[in-house]
């Protein structure tokens, strides 16, 4: 009807939590979508929490309506237990049908989303300096360091300073997200903006300052702070554990990320360091945004780190390089993949557990011979089996004796493999001191073994 929507699409898979959480500070509205025939699942309650948080107006959309197994009622039950009450139901929560296959609905959603719109009087500043803030950034050859912006108040010009976090820019270029070149941009309108020294941090708010030495003075203000917050933040959970752990040796798998945007570098971060155990970590030696470069490569060979991609290349020369060094790169599209072969490495890094299996109980009725490394004595199996070969303890009264080898069992004259409950047996041990053991004493046999651990 002649107004512009703009729409901010974040990826669902929970790795992307940084995302989400980033695009509903972004919003007035934040739209979630649910499948009608799945109903609410654990990123639904999440992406619930992080529109609240940003305290947006929330519309909630059941796709899939057409889709046989589909029940609305069922979902709408659902998000009423989340106190987001149908508006059918005596509720304030806007609830639209939808089925993006065969497009039934979407006009409604569009309405409805209009109708929001007006009812909360959304509206902005038109005029004046432009601020925001940066949805996406990245790096683009021959032009270097790319931002992604949304314009929240004012009037954004080419040629203008802008600012953000740590970095700043002469906007040399100003695009739409379609390509269109732009001499001017208004509120609520999604920007490319190519003219930053460095990538800004997606999330950061820009806003324009009068000239360069104003924006160099900004940046080192925001950089002075950074650093000032950083070494007074909270350790990360890698950090601490290797303080808790400093005489027990963390093992670590060491990676250097690289990834294709500031939004995707952070959510790879984010879940690696969510991999971190008491026992294993991930160590990120390095990350950055773009192509995996010779610098990664000499930083792998030092740091002994495997190299992996998300959404970026290597070219021929780095991996002809990778090869002549035998660096690991690996390149991943989906980042569940990643982070599954991360996960793998973390769990090559664990030590095996330990298994012990109980076997059987002796009690001395005599003992034959005792020398420094040998003692042969007999008496009743009284719980379990015997076999040989096995490991045991000698337990007197309370007290472990210490552990010996079983080396032989004998049933009369007879050598034999096993002996039962309620039987009569001689048995040979192994030992490493001399053991002087007595009548009564307990010779517990068990088995040991390793068995392999996961995440």
């Amino acid at each position: 009807n002649g107004r512009a929507i703009t729409f901010l699409d974040t990826p669902g898979h929970e790795a992307f939590a940084a995302i989400r959480e980033h695009g509903a500070h972004l919003t007035d509205i934040a739209i979630i979508v649910v499948a009608a025939d799945d109903g609410i699942k654990p990123q639904t309650l999440e992406a619930i929490r992080f529109a609240r948080k940003a305290g947006v107006k929330i519309i909630v959309v059941l796709n899939k309506i057409d889709k046989e197994g589909a029940d609305a009622n069922r979902v709408k039950q659902q998000l009423a237990e989340q106190e987001l009450l149908p508006e059918e139901w005596g509720g304030d929560t806007v609830i639209v049908e939808v089925s993006a296959k065969t497009k039934q609905g979407i006009d409604n959603l569009l309405d409805m989303l209009l109708l929001v719109s007006d009812v909360e009087d959304f509206r902005a500043e038109a005029t004046g300096p432009a601020t925001g803030l940066i949805i996406e950034s990245h790096l683009e050859q021959g032009k270097g360091p790319i931002a992604n912006a949304l314009i929240e108040e004012g009037v954004l010009k080419v040629g203008e300073f802008v600012v953000a976090g740590t970095t700043y820019a002469k906007i040399r270029t100003l695009e739409s997200t379609s390509g269109e070149v732009l001499k001017k941009a208004t509120p609520s309108t999604p920007v490319v903006i190519a003219g930053f020294k460095t990538l800004p941090e997606f999330g950061d708010e820009f806003t324009v300052v009068n000239d360069e030495k104003a924006a160099r003075q900004h940046v080192e203000k925001a950089a002075a702070q950074k650093q000032g917050i950083a070494s007074r933040s909270d350790m990360s959970s890698s950090e601490f554990i290797r303080m808790i752990n400093r005489n027990n040796q963390v093992n670590e798998l060491k990676v250097i990320i690289r990834a294709d945007v500031q939004g995707s570098l952070t959510s790879v971060v984010d879940s690696l360091k969510a991999l971190d155990t008491d026992e294993v970590a991930v160590r990120i030696v390095s990350s950055g945004v773009g192509a995996i470069t010779e610098n990664d490569l000499h930083l792998a060979a030092t740091s002994s780190a495997i190299i992996y991609g998300f959404n970026v290349t290597a070219p021929t020369n780095i991996k002809r390089l990778a090869s002549r060094d035998k660096i690991s790169i690996r390149l991943y599209k989906v980042i569940y993949e990643l982070i599954d072969d991360v996960k793998e490495g973390l769990t090559g890094l664990l030590a095996p557990e330990i298994v012990e299996t109980d076997l059987g109980r002796l009690v001395i009725k005599g003992v034959f011979k005792t020398t420094k490394t040998e003692v042969i004595c007999g008496g009743e199996v009284t719980k379990g089996k015997l076999v040989a070969p096995a490991l045991a303890r000698i337990i007197r009264g309370e007290e472990n004796l210490g552990e010996v080898e079983v080396t032989n069992l004998k049933r009369g004259p007879q050598d034999v493999k096993e002996v039962l409950e309620g039987e009569m047996c001689g048995i040979g041990l192994k030992t490493v001191s001399r053991l002087d053991l007595q009548e009564g004493d307990r010779i517990e046999l068990f088995s040991r073994t390793t068995v392999s651990r996961t995440l």
